[in-house]
Formats: structure tokens, sequence, C-alpha cells
């Protein structure tokens, strides 16, 4: 049998990878971080427990990587979702319900996230990061802005805080009051994006939320962009 060739190999590792990913936004969704170890998450990608190590430091490496992976895919669906929207306004717009509408489907899985931003090692750089970093500072670069070097961190705090108030425990505020706040701070109208009063979830273009797979493809055609 002849061995196989360095791209086969390379897509093997690839495809093991999106499994990973994707088990493990499943599982901390499922059951929350603490009881969620590296050997369930690899169990449940039918992964052997050393391809984990191989691929990631960590486990907070990993949950963090794929939970960006999940918000990255979830906004860049909503931005390119047709009608396409070349307005900086209706993209903005849509950028927030998205990420706001990860923190109302998934919240456990969000604060989570939020979580562990706060701990030691706090926020962790990778690939999914840098790509999910792009699209907003486009979105922002879109909306208008003179410094998307200021406003494009800037926007990211707020959304980092509308998530944190969403599914903090005890006393979370409301979506639709959050939205409407970031919505006057950009100046957009509340009908752009998807108003939570339609009941379509917002970023997923109607698709089912319970399937998180689509983002994390093994197929080569289902590659992000």
């Amino acid at each position: 049998m002849s061995p196989r060739s360095a791209l086969v190999n390379e897509e093997l590792r690839r495809r093991s990878k999106e499994r990973l990913l994707h088990a493990a936004v499943e599982l901390v969704d499922e059951h929350g971080y603490e009881a969620t170890t590296l050997g369930d998450i690899a169990d449940r990608a039918g992964s052997a427990r050393g391809l984990v190590s191989y691929y990631f430091p960590g486990k907070r490496q990993l949950v963090q990587s794929a939970v960006h992976r999940l918000m990255h895919r979830t906004l860049e669906e909503a931005l390119e979702r047709e009608p396409r929207a070349e307005d900086g306004r209706e993209r903005m717009a849509r950028a927030i319900d998205a990420i706001l509408g990860l923190a109302r489907e998934r919240p456990v899985l969000m604060r989570q996230h939020m979580a562990g931003l706060l701990q030691a090692e706090g926020f962790l750089p990778c690939p999914e990061q840098r790509r999910l970093a792009e699209l907003l500072s486009d979105t922002v670069a879109r909306h208008g802005s003179e410094d998307v070097g200021a406003d494009y961190p800037m926007l990211r705090a707020l959304l980092m805080g509308a998530v944190y108030a969403a599914v903090m425990p005890g006393a979370p505020l409301s979506v639709p009051a959050l939205r409407a706040e970031l919505f006057k701070r950009y100046r957009l109208d509340w009908e752009m994006g998807v108003p939570p009063d339609t009941g379509a979830p917002g970023g997923t273009c109607g698709k089912d939320r319970t399937d998180m797979a689509r983002f994390f493809a093994t197929e080569p055609d289902g590659q992000s962009k």
C-alpha cells in the first residue's frame, strides 16, 4: 500500500480539527465548561485523545477557538445572507443581531465563554478570533468610521458587555433592551437587521439554530471563505 500524500494527510488533519471544535461547542453548550473534559471532547469527535494536545495547548484554548469559530461564522452568515446588503447601517444592525442572537439562543455557551475571558489566561488570540475581528472591523469601516483602529475595539467591547449583561446569572438584561441601546448608539432604525419581535433568529437566515454542524464543515466545499 502506497503512503498517503501530504495533501491527503493535511485534509485529514483539517477534518480532525474541525470535529474537535464542533464537539467542544456542543459539549460546553450541553454541560458547561467545568463538566466537559478533553477526553469527552475527543470521544464526541471520534478522535484519539492525543490529537487534542497536538492541535491545542489546553481546554481553554480549544473552547475559545471553538466559540470564536461559532461567532465568526454566525456573523459571516448574517452579513452575507440574501438579500445582500452593502449599506453600512444595515450591516451594523445585522452584526449586532447576530452576536446578541447567540447570547439569546446559547446562554450557557456564551456565559462560559465570557467567564473564560475573565480567567487568569484571559483572552487567547487564535485564527478564529482574527477572522471575527476582520469581519467586525470591516463592518465598522462600512458603517462610516474614520478611525477603525479606535472604533473596532469599542464595538467589540460594547458587544461583549451586551452579551455579558444578557447571560449574567440572576439578573440578565433583556436582549431587546440591549439591542435598543446599541441601535441608538449607532443610529440604526429598529426595523433594520432582524428585529426580535419578528420571531426570526438573528443572524441565521431562519436556519435551525440547534444545527451547528454547518459552521464546522468537514468537507472542502463547506469551509469558510
